[in-house]
């Protein structure tokens, strides 16, 4: 009976292996621009609400859903997605922002291991933090280097020219500065969280669209 379990569980964590670090070369550009706007806002929602279950979850959907994630991937990535963001959250100076660096090397190393595009998994978790710090201390930055920051980091992870990514970045920079004048006057209303939902779908169309008319370099298989 012993033996018999020991094989039966052997299999159960080759199949959990495989489900999460396997390479798939799955297409991220097939991605619903209305649905990930409506998940990214329910995720937004969440971590200024600091509800971090309910944006573990979001952001598994989302994986699985919008990045055709397998099942088992797609909760390893948004735990790992969660927990850099929430690191963030608490930090308070570049040295604790930086300690995101090797969860986020992960998650986009889960994201590059997915799809069919070839990129550096620790650039792209540079880039993202870069556009985090950004925000959060945009006053410090000159005006456009958050559109420039997001654009950047969206870029390279689908590996088109920068400039591809632009209206992608605007429009992603004023949701977000809509969302903190909103936060900042007091209190953040369904509508503008409605507001918010139309401006990222736009976003994320211009993104689709973007894809749809670059020739990207695709990973060997």
């Amino acid at each position: 009976m012993g033996y018999s379990i020991s094989i039966m569980l052997a299999i159960f964590l080759t199949v959990c292996a495989i489900d999460v670090f396997r390479h798939l070369h799955r297409d991220l550009r097939q991605f619903d621009p209305a649905a990930i706007a409506k998940l990214e806002t329910k995720m937004w929602r969440s971590y200024y609400e600091q509800e971090r279950v309910r944006l573990f979850l979001e952001l598994a959907e989302m994986l699985r859903t919008q990045s055709q994630f397998p099942f088992l991937r797609s909760y390893v990535g948004a735990y790992c997605g969660t927990l850099a963001a929430f690191l963030f959250k608490n930090g308070e100076k570049r040295a604790d922002y930086e300690k995101v660096l090797p969860v986020l090397q992960i998650f986009f190393g889960m994201i590059r291991n997915t799809g069919r595009v070839d990129f550096d998994a620790r650039r792209a978790a540079v880039l993202e933090l870069d556009w985090w710090i950004v925000h959060r201390d945009r006053a410090f930055y000159p005006s456009g280097a958050l559109v420039r920051a997001c654009a950047k980091a969206c870029a390279f992870v689908y590996q088109i020219p920068v400039d591809s990514a632009l209206v992608h970045g605007e429009l992603r920079t004023t949701a977000m500065i809509f969302r903190d004048m909103r936060a900042d006057s007091g209190f953040v209303t369904e509508a503008d969280w409605t507001y918010i939902e139309s401006l990222l779908r736009l976003s994320y169309q211009s993104l689709r669209g973007a894809l749809v008319d670059t020739v990207v370099n695709p990973m060997p298989p």
